[in-house]
């Protein structure tokens, strides 16, 4: 869908509003979530316009659109229809057109600082409020520099500067975000830097109708917060496949040689190779998983990675495969390696045909369109694949995990029986409790995990605290370490107690790293032993099935579970717990920790 593309067109957009959503809602894998915008100026098409976007990520949004420029007075003394919408997600539309007061060039020090914390503690006020009331996440506008300056280019360093004091504004909501998770900052200060003041801002958009933007700025603004829910809700893409000659180097290796290809510091081409990878390798850093598809003899790969003005070397890719085979048949095996699914991939590659080729037998492969490797690193930070909103170990590690599951795969090749290489991994859990060290990732693998995930729920930070933190609640989570190494914390399981002896398992997820090695036997029999503590007689488990997670539709009946309802893509599975319970995991060591 080319409308909803980086560059954007605004007026085709709004022009093709109503073709665009009934294109995208033809799509039938959506997570529902409700979408509270709290606004300092007038709304107009930016809801719409992120509805947009938020369909093509996945996700099918319903808006509460509070009063116009009533943001903190909705948040702070409450609002009925605000409460009982009960948003997933609450968004704070404001701009530089929504700070109360600036300094003027003649303003004392100390005043300019009372002012800064007025206006900073104004908008503290309301997140703290919101937090309290509705425990969701929310999104925060920063503050877009100022079109004009009084005094110059001093406006920006000068302590009585406006923009000055926009910046030292904006590093306090950082500070802020820093510590809160569940805080997050829409940054139209980038977004009116990249467009320039002169489409940012419509003086007579904001005196004729409230407009705090240009109306040709709203689908990039709508993007840009489609970009962070998707994030949070585990929408982004998980792993980069490349091609090599004319996309991370210049030329052909086959017929330059390797010494030839254009690379590094001595072209304007090269350097733009260079850099294109300086992007690649940082993206590898926050996560990405890297691989390689090449038309290319694999001696020639080789040969091209040792040269000197290289970045990226062989060892920063997962799988690598070199060969004359179609594109689309190795990008398959690539995926059934890693055990993803294709809407967790972007290809990149500069040959057209190749592309097509790709998107026609491939269609939820996403395929950036590059032209020349001067625009390749602007289109691919433009398409917003990899948004974040925090980085954990499991990222940093992300690359090696993957690498180590493959040595698995090719170890798992010397074995006849299946039972005696689960054994000879030597693995161990530890099973714990959802506690202070842990949310943040258990939340990160509940949004990011769609192949077993039996209920396609996706929960936020503050939810998973919530359930920690209640009596009512069961949570457990676990890491799996074996002998290629530890693959970090790796599922999570929320079951909720009801009438005292019943436990409803609300989520269960397992990355797909570890998928049949048992470690849901393991899982499941410290799950036992918590009912029985907590005198509890019956588990009754809920599979939805979605069009990834076919894998776990057999879950339930595999633990001993009985189906006694069906209705539509509903599996609604029950277990009493026998007196005599016999554990059902052989092959893993378990370690508990309360």
């Amino acid at each position: 869908m080319n409308e909803l593309e980086y560059p954007f067109d605004g007026s085709v957009i709004v022009e093709k509003y109503r073709k665009l959503k009934r294109e995208l809602l033809e799509e039938n894998d959506f997570i529902n979530k409700k979408i509270a915008i709290l606004s300092g100026s007038t709304i107009g098409d930016i809801a719409g316009i992120t509805e947009l976007f938020l369909l093509k990520y996945g996700i099918k949004p319903e808006f509460f659109i509070g009063q116009y420029n009533r943001y903190y007075e909705e948040a702070v003394f409450g609002n009925k229809e605000l409460k009982e919408f009960n948003p997933d997600i609450i968004y704070i539309l404001t701009s530089n057109k929504n700070i109360d007061e600036f300094p003027t060039p003649n303003t004392p020090s100390e005043n300019i600082e009372e002012l800064l914390d007025k206006q900073y503690n104004k908008f503290e006020t309301i997140w703290v409020k919101l937090q309290e009331t509705y425990n969701c996440p929310i999104i925060q506008n920063n503050f877009e520099l100022l079109p004009y300056r009084v005094m110059g280019n001093a406006d920006i360093y000068l302590e009585s500067g406006k923009n000055n004091f926009i910046n030292r504004l904006n590093d306090r909501l950082y500070e802020y975000a820093r510590k809160n998770p569940e805080f997050h900052i829409c940054d139209i200060n980038y977004l009116s830097a990249q467009l320039g003041h002169g489409q940012w801002y419509n003086t007579s958009h904001w005196y004729g109708y409230k407009y705090a933007f240009n109306i040709e700025a709203f689908p990039y603004l709508a993007d840009n917060i489609a970009r962070i829910i998707k994030a949070i809700f585990g929408k982004n893409k998980k792993a980069i496949i490349c091609d090599l000659d004319n996309t991370l180097w210049g030329g052909v290796i086959g017929d330059d040689g390797a010494a030839n290809i254009k690379i590094g510091m001595d072209t304007a081409e090269g350097m733009a190779y260079l850099d294109f990878q300086k992007y690649i390798k940082e993206l590898k850093q926050i996560g990405v998983i890297l691989n390689i598809c090449s038309k290319n003899t694999s001696n020639s790969v080789r040969e091209g990675f040792k040269n000197p003005n290289m970045l990226l070397k062989e060892d920063d890719f997962t799988v690598i495969k070199a060969n004359w085979n179609e594109k689309h048949e190795n990008i398959k095996e690539i995926i059934e390696e890693l055990n993803l699914t294709e809407t967790g991939f972007v290809f990149l590659d500069d040959n057209p045909m190749e592309r097509d080729c790709v998107k026609t037998f491939l269609p939820d492969i996403s395929v950036p369109n590059l032209h020349d490797v001067y625009s390749y690193l602007d289109m691919l930070d433009k398409a917003g694949y990899f948004e974040v909103i925090g980085i954990f170990n499991e990222d940093v590690k992300r690359n090696d995990y993957y690498k180590a599951n493959i040595m698995r795969q090719k170890y798992q090749s010397e074995f006849s029986d299946y039972k005696e290489y689960l054994l000879s991994l030597n693995m161990t859990a530890n099973i714990s409790n959802f506690n202070a060290d842990n949310y943040a990732r258990v939340t990160q693998l509940i949004n990011r995990t769609n192949q077993f995930n039996l209920t396609t729920k996706r929960c936020t930070l503050s939810e998973i605290q919530t359930f920690a933190t209640d009596s009512k609640y069961i949570t457990l989570c676990a890491d799996l370490k074996d002998r290629f190494g530890n693959n970090g914390i790796v599922t999570s399981l929320i079951g909720e107690v009801i009438n005292k002896d019943i436990l409803n398992i609300n989520l269960w997820v397992m990355s797909c790293r570890v998928f049949k090695r048992e470690l849901e036997y393991a899982l499941f029999d410290v799950l036992v032993d918590l009912c029985k503590e907590n005198k509890v007689n019956k588990i009754i488990g809920v599979y939805i099935e979605t069009e990834k997670n076919h894998i776990v539709k057999d879950l339930y009946k595999d633990l001993g579970f009985s189906l006694f309802e069906e209705k539509d893509r509903l599996f609604k599975w029950e277990y009493n717990i026998p007196e005599v319970y016999k554990y059902k995991n052989h092959v893993i060591e378990v370690k508990t920790n309360e």
